[in-house]
Parts: C-alpha cells; structure tokens; sequence
C-alpha cells in the first residue's frame, strides 16, 4: 500500500480540483447539469483514483487506477477546450487549466510506468 498523500501527482489533482470548482462557478447557469458537472467530475476522479489506487493489494492494481485517473485527466482536458470553444473561459484561464492537466497526465503516465516495472 501507498500513502496516496505524499504523491505528488495526487497533491497537484488536489489542487486543479480546486481550480476547476473555482472555475466552473463563472460558467453560465444554464451549464449547471451540463459542462459545469461533467468537468467537476472530471476533476475529482483524478486524486480519488490515485487514493482508491493506494489502497489496492498489488501495484497492478494500483497502475488500473493510475489508467483511469489519466484517463479523467483526458476527459477534463477536452472539456476545458471545449469551454475555451464556447467562450466560457478566455485564453489564459484556459492554457493555466490546461498546463497543469498536461501535467498531470504526464505525471499519471510515469508513475503507472514504474507500478510495472
């Protein structure tokens, strides 16, 4: 087992979950069950993988969640291009949001690189 907190990758999640709360509250209204939620959850599927992960028995378990919190990582990233698409966010909210989910993906990759090896 892991201690998910001390990952880095999981810290810096922490921290775009944030930014994407933060964010999204500036998006219309009429986005609440749509962009708005998706993108949420988007976000904090990302450390709660990596947590859910920590907690498995092997570290082939743990690279299962490490795939699939990339892949909400993939997921939120489109998303982002998409509101920077409709105009809900302008460019420099957009490429932050954007560095730091590219990041993150990175990150995701490396670390499930090493769980199996």
């Amino acid at each position: 087992m892991h201690n998910y907190k001390e990952l880095l990758v999981w810290q810096k999640a922490r921290i775009l979950t944030k930014e994407i709360y933060l964010l999204t509250a500036l998006y219309p209204p009429d986005e609440r069950f749509g962009l708005i939620s998706q993108m949420r959850r988007s976000a904090v599927s990302i450390p709660s993988n990596i947590a859910e992960g920590a907690g498995r028995r092997t570290e082939k378990d743990f690279a299962s969640f490490i795939t699939i919190a990339n892949g909400s990582a993939y997921e939120l990233e489109t998303q982002i291009w998409l509101s920077k698409d409709l105009e809900f966010i302008d460019d420099n909210k957009s490429e932050s949001a954007l560095k730091k989910v590219v990041e993150i993906q990175k990150m995701l990759y490396a670390f499930r690189e090493k769980l199996l090896k």
